[in-house]
Formats: C-alpha cells, structure tokens, sequence
C-alpha cells in the first residue's frame, strides 16, 4: 500500500517538474528564435535598403563574360551575401555577390526562390540555409559580352543572406536542453524518490503505530474483561448465596471496571491530544504550590518504602495551563520515580525559573533508561520493564504527561543518565 502511494507521490512530482522544465526550455527557445530571425530579417533589410547593388549598366562588367560583377572590397557586415536580378521566365540575368560561389549555386538559389510562393523565406543549397527577400523592378540591365552588348528587361531582385551559423545555434541549442533534459530526469528521478520516501515514512509509521496501539489496546482489555467475565461465572455458580459471602467477587469486578474506566478515560483524552480538541486556554497559576501539594500527598508513601526525598521548590512561580493537567504531570513523574527508584534509593525534585521558562526536574537514582528505549519512551502502552505489566498501569502515564506539557506550549524532555531524570519545560 505505501510502496503504492510512495510511486504515485513519485509519479506526480516527476510529471510536474518535467512539465516545468520543458515548458521554460520551450520558451526560452522560442524567444532565441524569435530574436535570430528578427536579427536576420534586420540584416536581409538593411541589404536590401543599402547602395551596395552596383550600376546594373556599369561599364566594369564588360569583360564578364557571366554578368557577374564583384567589387575589390567586402564589408565585414555582408560579407555572406548575394543578391540576384531576375528577368523574363524567372531567368537569372546577373548576380552581384562577395561570395567565391559555382555558378550552379546562384541559379539553384534563384530557382528555390522563384519556385516558393513566399516574398521571404529559408531555403537550404548543399547544406547551407540562406534567408532570402525578394523585390519586384521595373528596369532594364545591359549585359555587356566581348563583342556585343544585350538589354534585359529585369522583372525580380532577390537578395540573400547566409543564416548558417544561426540554425546551427538554435540546433545546437535543442542538443543542450535534449542532453539536460535527460540528465535533470534522472536527477529529478532520484530528487523525487528521495522526497517521496520522506513524504510517506512520517504515515508508514503512524499507520504502524496505529496499528501497535489496537493490538496493545486489546490486550490490555483483555485481561481484565477475562477477569470480570470468570468472576461474573462465580457469582452464577453460587446463586443461593448471599451478596454478602460473594462480596469478593463483587469486589473484583468493581477494580477490574474502575480500572478499565480509568484506561477508557486516559485513551479519550490522548485521541481528544491527538485531534487537537483539548481545550488550549492557557491560565497563569502557581505552580510551586501545585508541586508542594503533590509532595505533601506522597510523603506517606515515599516513607513507607523508606527512600530519601530531596527536593529545592523556588516560591510563587507562576506558569500557564490547566492547573489540574498539571498537578496531573507532577504526579505522573513522582508516581514514576517511586516506582523506579532503588531500594532504599533517592528522589531529587527541583522547580525553578530557568530566564523566560519555569524548570521542572525529577530524578531518582533507578536503574536509568536504556539509551535505546529513548525512542520509544512515549510510546502507549510501552515499558521499559515488561516484567511491570501488570503493576496497575498500562504504560500511558508519560504519553499524557507529554501531551498535557505540549497542549501548555511547553517541552518534555528525559534523559538517558546514570541517574534517570524527567524534566519538564513550561513557558
């Protein structure tokens, strides 16, 4: 199922990016060919509008035997250019050029151009592309041969330019984005499947824990409804009795029921954490007295198995949240040291203000907590002594007291000491 969603998640983000990526090489391709053939149209233009055509009746042709006619200097501008004049039947009547071309080319060039029903267009001679523009005249050329001289009417003037290296720019520009195409999908293959892990690890363990915390919650439901139900079974087979000489098994299902009230009340309260429909009024109370309260109530107790309580308790400090919530978290954690600590151990509480937090600490002198159960220390249900299972709890209390503490803006953090200490952070 995760495997799934992680390809899809994959899938999406691939198709996402690879749309983003080839729609910004599309335009900015598109506009390198748009700015290549305004600036060769520019160039045709400014050829076409030059004085650069010589004097078709220019006297320096007449021992041209082909009507060509070049000059001794090129200009650097136009020097990939040539411009044809065409008469009658689309024939070519002389070719003014600075370029050492076959005669083949001039009339191949001038057929293409005379054959394509476009004013301006690309056409390709022997592997070069040339933009040509033509221009409809009125004129007569006089073509001088060795011995005579011949007049031409002139219907056509075609220039053209050489754009080569242009499409051999945008040409090469489409091999650059092909080969970082390819090389961005495989880096966005890896980029997504990195994420999509990510992504899906954070669910995968929730949907894990989820599942633990039914089968953890079924057990631990189990033993006291067997309980209830082998008491209840009791109470059948002795039905002349009294209530009286049954009192015991009365007794026994009355802890097993208020123990699973107590289990049923802890589970609403962590799914109200988890839904986030806890009431978050923060109401400043004092929690020195709320700590010294809760260690009054445990001196009995903490005499009784003979362990030594210390504690340092700052007056009057205030902090904010649900005063009884709180009073629950102290609890929580003496609760805990007791049960941990050693025999004949030591118990040391401390509350102080800490610059803008109030420090809340309580460490015994137990076994510690393995650094390898620090993970899963919140965890319902979990202990780290599984030979406690059955010592009247259900392995809940920190994970309430973790959620009471966040739910008040503040931080729970323990720590895998030689000493084991649970302190507790309150804004």
């Amino acid at each position: 199922m995760f495997k799934r969603l992680r390809n899809k998640f994959m899938i999406l983000n691939m198709t996402i990016i690879t749309v983003v990526m080839i729609s910004a090489f599309a335009v900015i391709y598109m506009v390198t060919y748009t700015n290549i053939q305004k600036e060769n149209q520019n160039k045709l233009t400014n050829i076409t509008t030059s004085s650069l055509m010589m004097n078709p009746l220019s006297k320096s042709a007449e021992n041209n035997s082909t009507g060509r006619v070049f000059v001794g200097k090129i200009p650097n501008d136009y020097a990939s250019s040539f411009n044809v004049l065409v008469g009658e039947d689309n024939k070519l009547l002389n070719v003014h050029s600075y370029l050492d071309l076959t005669e083949e080319t001039y009339q191949k060039a001038t057929k293409l151009a005379t054959s394509s029903k476009k004013d301006s267009a690309v056409i390709s001679i022997n592997g070069q592309r040339w933009l040509y523009k033509m221009n409809p005249m009125n004129a007569n050329l006089i073509i001088y041969g060795k011995t005579s001289a011949t007049k031409a009417a002139v219907h056509k003037q075609i220039y053209f330019i050489d754009v080569t290296e242009s499409y051999k720019i945008l040409s090469q520009l489409l091999l650059t984005f092909g080969a970082i195409s390819i090389v961005m999908l495989f880096v966005i293959f890896g980029i997504s499947l990195f994420f999509a892990r990510r992504a899906i690890k954070p669910v995968e363990i929730a949907y894990e824990k989820q599942k633990q915390f039914i089968a953890d919650a079924s057990h631990e439901l189990k033993t006291p409804i067997a309980v209830i139900n082998a008491n209840a079974e009791a109470l059948y087979a002795n039905k002349t009795e009294s209530i009286e000489s049954q009192q015991k098994w009365l007794n026994y299902i009355t802890a097993e029921t208020d123990r699973m009230g107590k289990l049923v009340s802890d589970l609403l309260y962590l799914a109200k954490t988890d839904s986030e429909a806890v009431n978050n009024e923060l109401i400043p109370f004092n929690i020195s007295h709320i700590v010294t309260d809760v260690l009054l109530a445990m001196e009995a107790v903490v005499f009784e198995k003979g362990i030594t309580l210390s504690h340092d308790i700052e007056p009057d400090l205030i902090a904010y949240g649900a005063s009884e919530k709180m009073k629950q978290v102290v609890i929580i954690l003496l609760d805990n040291a007791v049960k941990y600590v050693n025999e004949n151990g030591n118990i040391d509480v401390a509350l102080r203000k800490s610059r803008n937090h109030v420090f809340f600490s309580v460490k015994n002198t137990g076994s510690g907590i393995p650094k390898e159960s620090l993970p899963k220390l919140f965890d319902r249900f979990y202990r780290i002594d599984a030979s406690r299972a059955h010592d009247g709890g259900y392995g809940l209390g920190l994970s309430i007291a973790r959620a009471i503490i966040e739910n008040a803006d503040g931080k729970f953090t323990p720590r895998a000491l030689k000493e084991k200490v649970q302190p507790l952070y309150l804004s």
